[in-house]
């Protein structure tokens, strides 16, 4: 599907988190009327029966990913169990009604609760600025194995969190450099590095809009049980101090959640 230079221009002003839906949107009224090309006019009128439907299109809460099942190279962690669950529990615990109980109907897309997963840290789908970020992540650590001396290890971090010593022989890895997205574990050909454990990242309480802030990382790295125990966390917290439509950022700042 083509798109003219206005119709580019005036998709590029919606905002990020629901680009990809109205651009589909506007493909999807195009193609409809049998042409093959958007104009500004196209992009105009979706706009003004997306706006008239708004109500019938949010359901509480949004769930971003990088990629999808088609996989990224970056890709850590296998992620799509965990979205599904994570779907499940915040569409068990109602969150849309909750919001109409705290604002009334006129419920709008920034009111959602907004979450964010990313298989590896290049965290595509922006992570820092979602009520809970979601990050795979792999920790690496030496073995007794051979080490060859290739610098494959060193070459693909770019944290430069890897050090080699040639006259000693010998590796090793910053934790406080490291950013856990496993490269140097697929880059070692002798398994000198190897995966000591897989899991996920979590970062709460980002947001962007009018006072943005980025997301504070809990320390450690959790399992799939563990990251959907601090999602129902993060519920619970958010529908006991919320008013009015307060965004979980805000919450997690007045009132902090500890685990």
């Amino acid at each position: 599907m083509k798109w003219t230079e206005e119709a580019e221009k005036a998709i590029k002003k919606v905002p990020f988190f629901v680009r990809k839906k109205a651009r589909i949107r506007v493909e999807d009224d195009v193609m409809a009327t049998g042409r093959k090309t958007v104009t500004i006019s196209d992009v105009k009128a979706t706009q003004k029966r997306y706006l008239t439907n708004m109500g019938s299109e949010i359901k509480g809460f949004q769930i971003d990913t990088c990629f999808g099942s088609g996989g990224c190279i970056n890709r850590i962690v296998e992620s799509s169990s965990l979205f599904n669950s994570l779907e499940n529990l915040f569409e068990k615990e109602d969150i849309l009604n909750f919001l109409k109980r705290n604002i009334g109907d006129n419920i709008k897309f920034h009111h959602e609760f907004r979450v964010t997963l990313a298989d590896c840290p290049n965290a595509c789908s922006q992570p820092q600025i979602k009520d809970i970020g979601i990050i795979g992540a792999s920790i690496p650590k030496i073995t007794e194995n051979e080490c060859i001396l290739c610098e494959q290890c060193v070459d693909t971090c770019k944290e430069n969190a890897v050090t080699l010593n040639k006259k000693e022989c010998t590796l090793k890895i910053d934790n406080d450099l490291c950013m856990k997205c496993g490269q140097c574990i697929k880059e070692c050909p002798t398994g000198k590095i190897f995966e000591k454990k897989a899991g996920f990242r979590i970062l709460l309480g980002g947001k962007m809009g009018r006072h943005p802030r980025l997301a504070e990382e809990l320390p450690g790295i959790f399992s799939e049980d563990e990251t959907l125990k601090i999602a129902k966390n993060c519920i619970d917290h958010y529908k006991k101090y919320s008013k009015n439509g307060a965004r979980f950022a805000d919450i997690y700042i007045d009132q902090p959640l500890f685990f």
